[in-house]
């Protein structure tokens, strides 16, 4: 919605964006997006395509500094633009701005071919919904999109007439103190979900945006129905958010030097905002938290992924051990590949025994991962949970909080929940991730 108000998107039309202020998320997300069209170039739909670049630019290889005080500072910026103009490629536009940004990307020409993947991506799933038009009829692939929204509808009406009178509140702390602060209402059939009182525009990157906060709301929702449906507007129908000027929704002046740093509040934010609505409702216990994203990489590479943790316990289930939780939608890479295409040696990785909080049922245990660096590289780390464990509920005990260190020289060295370091080879780094809440006490 947003980048359709600010550039006009026909026929043979591929825009790209990453830009918080229209729909990103974080820098190094990319998003491709395509207008539908069935033979009669009447407009079906749209198709988008979000892919996750390991380097974009950017004070330190990987695209996500722990240190960015500005959006300009995690890497090169794309305001909604062209990647393609009817049909015609706007490749050498794109480049530029890939390589004459502040801080350029590291990696050129895997942008680009990751870019065309992206369209080859949303073509093939523009014909397929151009197929299914011309042999149904637009009218009736739309009347059945639009079906699917009613439902989630239907289903969110019908819990709140069951709900009416509720009236909750959930505080969830980050580890630096910042907090999040959700005031949930349930009357005459709608639901008032209000963030005042959280903690003003936050000066590194754990800033988030609507976008952020709405995708994080319509998971909730879809677990408080406790129905498997697709997600879609249909579940916000009935929901209005009050969400005030604040780290979730910051401004974004002109110049990206002066727009807040975002980079941690895609991945970090969204998870905690999950958990202060699992607070509030009473849904499950505390969930890692975090992603736990671990960045390294140097001028020849960059590598990034998210670690699983454990997952928090309900009144009639365990948490999972060593998992990805709530918003986290990526996998881990495998340590044959790792080892492989990167300067790296998996010494360790397991379940973190014991890590989950007991319970009537407890909480999932995390993780361990211990790696060794075998050439000279720049790590970043942004993580969460490192101070306290997630919450019990209950009477369910806490899990235990992560921790990570750095071997070297026979010494170690505990790191910060957000922090940066330059290995060098024979470097050894420690990744403990945090367990999940225990519900209801002990027996």
């Amino acid at each position: 919605r947003s980048v359709l108000g600010r550039i006009t998107m026909e026929p043979g039309d591929a825009v790209v964006c990453n830009h918080p202020a229209w729909g990103g998320s974080h820098l190094p997300d990319i998003t491709v997006i395509q207008g539908v069209y069935d033979t009669h170039g009447d407009l079906v739909g749209y198709v988008a395509n979000r892919a996750h670049h390991a380097e974009v630019g950017g004070i330190r290889p990987g695209s996500m500094p722990p240190a960015a005080a500005s959006l300009e500072e995690e890497g090169v910026v794309f305001e909604p633009m062209y990647f393609l103009w009817k049909g015609e490629s706007c490749h050498d536009a794109i480049r530029r701005v890939f390589l004459e940004s502040r801080w350029p990307t590291r990696r050129i020409e895997e942008n680009m071919a990751d870019l065309m993947a992206q369209v080859a991506a949303n073509q093939m799933g523009s014909e397929a919904l151009k197929d299914l038009a011309d042999a149904a009829g637009r009218g009736k692939v739309q009347q059945m999109m639009e079906r699917i929204r009613e439902h989630a509808s239907w289903l969110m009406r019908s819990r709140l007439e069951e709900s009416d009178g509720l009236d909750c509140r959930g505080i969830q702390e980050l580890d630096d103190g910042t907090r999040i602060e959700l005031h949930l209402r349930v009357a005459d059939g709608r639901m008032a979900i209000d963030f005042t009182g959280t903690s003003d525009v936050h000066p590194g990157n754990l800033n988030a945006t609507p976008g952020i906060v709405r995708s994080a709301i319509m998971y909730c929702l879809r677990l408080w129905i406790g129905q498997p449906i697709p997600l879609n507007d249909g579940l916000l129908e009935m929901v209005d958010i009050n969400l005030p000027e604040c780290f979730l929704n910051p401004p974004f002046p002109e110049k990206a030097c002066d727009c807040p740093a975002v980079v941690g509040g895609n991945t970090e934010t969204s998870q905690n905002i999950v958990e202060a609505f699992m607070k509030a409702t009473g849904l499950m216990a505390g969930s890692q938290g975090t992603m736990n994203n671990l960045i390294f990489g140097n001028e020849r590479f960059s590598f990034y992924e998210t670690l699983g943790g454990g997952s928090g316990a309900g009144k009639d289930f365990d948490g999972g051990s060593a998992v990805h939780s709530h918003m986290t939608n990526t996998a881990v890479t495998d340590p044959e590949i790792l080892e492989d295409r990167y300067p790296v040696r998996v010494l360790h990785w397991g379940i973190r025994s014991g890590s989950g909080g007991d319970g009537r049922h407890n909480g999932g245990d995390g993780m361990t991962r211990k790696l060794e660096f075998l050439e000279a590289v720049q790590v970043n780390l942004i993580t969460h949970h490192r101070t306290r464990g997630p919450s019990g509920m209950a009477g369910g005990q806490d899990g235990l909080p992560g921790s990570q260190f750095l071997y070297r020289d026979g010494c170690r060295t505990r790191l910060r929940h957000i922090d940066h370091f330059d290995a060098q080879p024979g470097d050894i780094l420690e990744i403990n991730t945090p367990g999940g809440g225990g519900y209801g006490r002990p027996s």
